[in-house]
This record gives C-alpha cells, structure tokens and sequence, in this order.
C-alpha cells in the first residue's frame, strides 16, 4: 500500500487536491476503496459553503488541512469532504465516488443493496458506505478511523463541471478516473482528459 498521507500532503489548492486524490485509497475503520471522483470548492467560489466565511456549521471547513468536513445533504446523508490549503482559507474537496475495495460485504450490509457498482457511487451513498457521522467533522485524516493512501500511480483523469449546484455550476472542478464505471455521473463525451 503506498504512503499514508498527512496533514501537510493537503495544503496545495482545491482543484489541485482534487486531481491529486483521484486514485487514492480512503479507508474509514478498514472499510472503503480507491477515490474515483472528486470536487473542488474554494471559498472564492459562490457554490462553496465557505463563501460567506466561517459559521458554526462550516468551521471545520477553514482548517487546519488534513481534517474531514462533514455536512448534511438535503437533511438525509452525511457527506465527507477532506479540507486543504492553509488554515483560516477555506477550502475542501468532496468526496464524490470510491471503487470499492475493503469491507465489500460491510458496505453492502450498510446500504442494503449487493450491486457493487452503486454502493459508493455518490457523496451521499459513500458516507452510508463508510459509516460517515457527524463525529468525524473537523477529525484528522491521518488519525483513526480515516486512512488515506496516495495513489499508486499516475492516472487519466477526466475533468467537467460540478453536480447538484446551482452556483458557478460550470466551473470545471469535477474530476473523475477516466472509464471508472464507478462515478456518480458519466463525465460528457467530449471531457477533457488529464494525466495526473
């Protein structure tokens, strides 16, 4: 398994941090897989929950990097973001879809569903997977239960506007390991490709 990552691998830019976890290996208590899409937010950014500076809510948003962001979707999910660039900037990376690898049978049994393809492949569906709660808001990514392996090696990634905004919408910070079935949404036909 390659290198953990630590709390000063997180400190580049978002969309950077996005493409860089793009293959990377995320394990919550032993249960998870490799990072097949992600996306980018900044606090520059209008879609951003850290736009409007920090609250209550968003704290662990604004650092240190190396930490989990957890916030609830639509009331229902638990979604995981890993925060990045310097502390007090406010910016992270969602956690978008994962191949899994570990725990198949515990991710299954947590969803209630045995299509291997749908388990992770969603931000809300991954924190189901992995047991994602609140708790974990503002933790530290190389602590337990979180693990976090760089990728083993370079990838294709291919790049496209977010999902399920309606602000900067068109902003290209959506990432995805190119031909993963896995992701949450096929990318456009005409995607950009990078090797990352």
């Amino acid at each position: 398994m390659p290198r953990r990552l630590k709390p000063a691998d997180f400190l580049g830019n978002a969309p950077d941090m996005a493409r860089t976890l793009i293959g990377a290996v995320l394990l919550v208590d032993g249960v998870g897989g490799r990072i097949v899409e992600t996306e980018a937010y900044d606090r520059e950014d209008p879609a951003s929950h850290s736009h409007s500076g920090p609250t209550p809510r968003n704290k662990a948003m604004f650092g240190p990097p190396g930490r989990a962001y957890v916030y609830r979707s639509y009331g229902i999910h638990w979604c995981l973001n890993f925060v990045c660039r310097e502390e007090g900037h406010g910016a992270g990376v969602l956690i978008r879809a994962i191949e899994p690898l570990e725990g198949i049978a515990v991710m299954c049994e947590r969803r209630g569903m045995h299509d291997v393809r749908l388990l992770c492949s969603g931000p809300g569906r991954v924190g189901q997977a992995l047991a994602i709660v609140h708790d974990y808001n503002g933790h530290r990514l190389d602590q337990k239960p979180f693990e976090v392996h760089a990728a083993d090696r370079a990838y294709d990634i291919v790049v496209g506007p977010r999902i399920g905004i309606s602000k900067a919408a068109d902003v290209p910070w959506r990432f995805g390991l190119a031909g993963s079935p896995f992701v949450s949404r096929r990318f456009p036909a005409k995607a950009d490709i990078i090797r990352a």
